[in-house]
């Protein structure tokens, strides 16, 4: 398998460091607020990675730490008149409910609490200390930036470019205006711990080097998350790390594209920022799971109303052709022609190598769900009740595999037969040319056959009489 590793800039063969099993450490969220859409893609994209590796047999150890105390919490906190541990409890308790509804638990994953991990992080911190890579001024401790070799790599910029053009703040503390600082001094009215530098708290970089060394050890095989982390979080991981232990932290860097929504930047101020909890309003999250993985993983992609009802189409599609699999197989005949269940096996390996081909370059989920469709549109033009049942079974056991490593088509959902599909879509497309008697008539002979429909704010829903 070939990942494009973001400390060479190119793909590189995934060899794991310990043969049979791969670790992996997904920076996760700072809980103050509900994990936006923009949050859901790299735990999206790197839990089907996981599940790849499953496929292939591989164990896998995943981690993904919640930062439990930040500054956003703090001031998150003041604003509401709660403690920060309310805070951090509410909003891991609604992304444990959110990554359930992604289908992100299917396989286990580990979940450190940083403020879990404070003792061990005052050890790294005195072990950088004792190498000269870290200074303490004030109760803050920070860590000497020209200590680090290669400090740049991962983002491939030079320590004097940064210095010009990074947008620093003035400390007359720090002996180099790009020293991070480790260790925070206790401000009243904040969270602290007990430390050999007076009580304070941890700086946010030193957080995933510490969990990452604990759980899965002093190199790991696979750091992820989303491209805007690269600088300075895991370039000062990297720095901090690699600094203490003399070892490579990281062996695979992997990083994300960014999401836009309706073709822009999102933010608050544009009013165009969704969280997993508005989606939901209106859509299932395995339909915001599949539109994730429509996309290669290092492209951008555009989230919008009317991407997200394409998906729901073609989920919808997917289930459609898992209904009639198991139809079929329910009334299957006698037939046992083990020539044409070879003849059905080649065609069905055929498009599950596609699939496989598709993941091993550099998990290019985009191309992997087209051979998906293509299985189906086989399915559709080739099978039914007659043919062999065993040659259903193995059809209906590989289309369901190769979903799987996706993590859809996990739900019990009623779904409509192809051709009414076909309808809705062409009534949709009269809708929007303004051919609204053409779209009446669709309309009429749907109802005709059970089906209502209703034109709302959040798209086309129906219901059956």
């Amino acid at each position: 398998m070939n990942l494009y590793n973001s400390l060479t800039r190119k793909k590189e063969e995934f060899i794991p460091l310990v043969e049979g099993k791969v670790t992996m450490y997904n920076c996760g969220p700072t809980v103050y607020n509900y994990i936006h859409v923009g949050n859901a893609r790299p735990l999206v994209v790197f839990d089907t990675l996981r599940r790849y590796f499953i496929y292939k047999g591989l164990d896998v150890k995943m981690v993904i730490n919640f930062t439990d105390i930040d500054d956003k919490i703090i001031n998150r906190a003041k604003e509401e008149g709660k403690e920060t541990t309310e805070i951090a409890q509410t909003y891991i308790d609604a992304f444990m409910e959110d990554a359930k509804e992604l289908n992100l638990y299917e396989y286990p994953t580990i979940h450190p609490r940083a403020t879990e991990y404070i003792d061990k992080m005052i050890e790294f911190i005195e072990g950088l200390i004792a190498k000269g890579a870290a200074y303490e001024v004030n109760g803050n401790v920070y860590f000497r930036i020209d200590k680090a070799k290669d400090y740049g790599k991962l983002s491939k910029k030079n320590i004097d470019e940064l210095i010009s053009g990074a947008r620093i703040e003035i400390n007359e503390d720090k002996e180099n205006p790009l020293d991070f600082v480790l260790w925070k001094k206790e401000k009243q009215g904040e969270p602290s711990w007990d430390s050999p530098w007076g009580k304070g708290r941890p700086g946010w970089h030193i957080e995933c080097s510490v969990m990452a060394r604990a759980l899965l050890g002093e190199t790991i095989d696979i750091h992820s998350g989303g491209e805007d982390l690269q600088f300075p979080h895991h370039e000062n991981e990297i720095a901090q790390s690699e600094t203490l232990t003399g070892k490579p932290f990281a062996r695979y860097w992997l990083h994300n594209a960014m999401l836009t929504v309706d073709n822009k930047k999102m933010s608050k101020s544009l009013g165009n920022f969704f969280t997993l909890k508005d989606i939901k309003k209106s859509y299932d999250l395995e339909v915001l799971r599949f539109f994730l993985l429509s996309a290669h993983y290092r492209s951008q992609i555009n989230f919008s109303k009317e991407a997200m009802d394409q998906s729901k189409s073609a989920l919808d599609r997917l289930y459609n052709a898992k209904t009639n699999l198991e139809y079929y197989i329910e009334n299957a005949s006698l037939n046992d022609d083990k020539k044409e269940y070879e003849e059905i096996k080649e065609n069905v390996d055929f498009y599950k190598n596609k699939f496989i081909n598709s993941m091993e370059d550099d998990i290019n989920t985009a191309d992997a769900i087209a051979s998906i469709f293509e299985l189906v549109r086989y399915i559709n033009q080739n099978l039914d009740e007659s043919k062999p049942k065993e040659a259903l079974e193995y059809v209906y056991k590989v289309f369901m595999e190769l979903n799987r490593v996706l993590g859809i088509l996990s739900k019990r959902v009623e779904i409509l037969e192809e051709d009414i599909l076909k309808l809705i879509e062409e009534r949709n497309n009269y809708r929007r040319n303004k051919e609204f008697s053409k779209a009446d008539e669709i309309r009429d002979e749907l109802k005709n056959r059970g089906i209502i429909l209703e034109d709302t704010k959040d798209g086309v829903k129906w219901k059956r009489i």
